[in-house]
């Protein structure tokens, strides 16, 4: 028996010392140590040992696991830091090269004019409100005293999905289902992408956004809706800017007018921004037309109110002095970082 346990130690000690990792050095382990290990087979052959040799034999198995215990550990510990030492060599870390700086993103400059608008609205009294992309004929067209012979209903202005139902035109339908809710007074600015037919040019777009404004409530006059688009004017584009009315027409108010701004770059005086015309066009606004009132189950006897409608990107445009609409959904990082 003393004679199998050297020639078991013996065998354990070449194969430790020819191991050439970590994964064969357990190879070895679970040979000579594991539950079908060389040892353990001697373990399971004690019952054939005469009972007055069996602690002496006991004691030999018992130090010969622990020999090769003691130096399978040794070898993993040197294992173990040598690759330590190669990983280390490595990965050397050269503590005197410039740091990576991690670039922070920042706003749209679509999403900055926004918050710019809905604080100047908010800091008026007015409230946010939102409402479906995809819309149904009525609230888009029929609603907003548009009839179904009326040119904006045509195809070749307006996305159909089916007789229906299109992709909203304007964020106006947003204004007719918070009237329809009767909940009066209301003051409120419907912000939104809209969708029309348009070609893709440095002023166009076949999708965009608009901001659009609504105010119900008893003796609501012009005059009202002129001091409102002027203290917005002057918040806007700043505190010695001057608005021009000119009469328009929209099916969904009356009387309508388009909304101009003195330019802010050359203050009305005309230079190549305003095309030397001292004004620059922002908005359309008028009276709600009764009929619209009485569509959505207002007394337009009792009730009077405006509205008003400005484009995002038209903002945008101006505020930044971008010169092609493109520019704001290329997603080029060298034009975006500028803001």
């Amino acid at each position: 028996m003393k004679e199998k346990l050297e020639k078991i130690k013996a065998d354990a000690v070449r194969e430790i010392q020819n191991s050439d990792g970590l994964e064969k050095l357990n190879e070895v382990r679970v040979a000579f140590l594991g539950k079908k290990g060389e040892l353990t087979a001697v373990l399971k052959g004690m019952k054939d040992v005469r009972a007055e040799e069996r602690p002496k034999v006991g004691q030999l198995v018992n130090e010969t696991r622990e020999s090769i215990e003691k130096l399978i550990e040794e070898t993993k510990r040197k294992m173990e830091a040598a690759e330590r030492d190669i990983r280390l060599k490595q990965e050397v870390i050269d503590v005197t090269l410039p740091a990576k700086k991690n670039r922070v993103g920042h706003r749209h400059p679509n999403t900055i004019a926004l918050e710019e608008v809905e604080r100047i609205f908010i800091g008026m009294g007015y409230e946010v409100v939102e409402g479906p992309e995809v819309e149904y004929d009525y609230y888009n067209f029929e609603a907003l005293n548009i009839p179904a012979n009326h040119p904006a209903k045509d195809e070749q202005d307006t996305f159909y999905v089916n007789d229906k139902i299109v992709l909203r035109t304007q964020t106006s339908p947003v204004q007719v289902r918070q009237m329809e809710k009767g909940k009066l007074p209301i003051r409120m600015i419907a912000p939104g992408r809209v969708f029309r037919a348009d070609e893709v040019d440095a002023t166009h777009s076949p999708s965009f956004h608009q901001i659009e404004g609504l105010v119900i409530d008893k003796n609501v006059t012009f005059a009202d809706l002129k001091g409102t688009l002027q203290e917005f004017a002057k918040e806007l584009f700043g505190e010695d800017t001057k608005v021009k009315f000119r009469p328009h027409h929209f099916p969904f108010t009356e009387p309508s007018a388009e909304v101009d701004v003195t330019c802010f770059k050359c203050g009305g005086k005309g230079c190549r921004f305003c095309k030397g015309e001292g004004w620059i066009e922002i908005l359309g606004c008028g009276m709600v037309h009764p009929r619209v009132l009485e569509m959505s189950g207002i007394d337009p006897e009792e009730y009077s109110g405006f509205a008003f409608g400005v484009g995002l990107e038209r903002i945008a445009l101006l505020k930044y002095e971008i010169d092609d609409m493109r520019l704001l959904y290329e997603n080029d990082d060298r034009f975006l970082k500028q803001f």
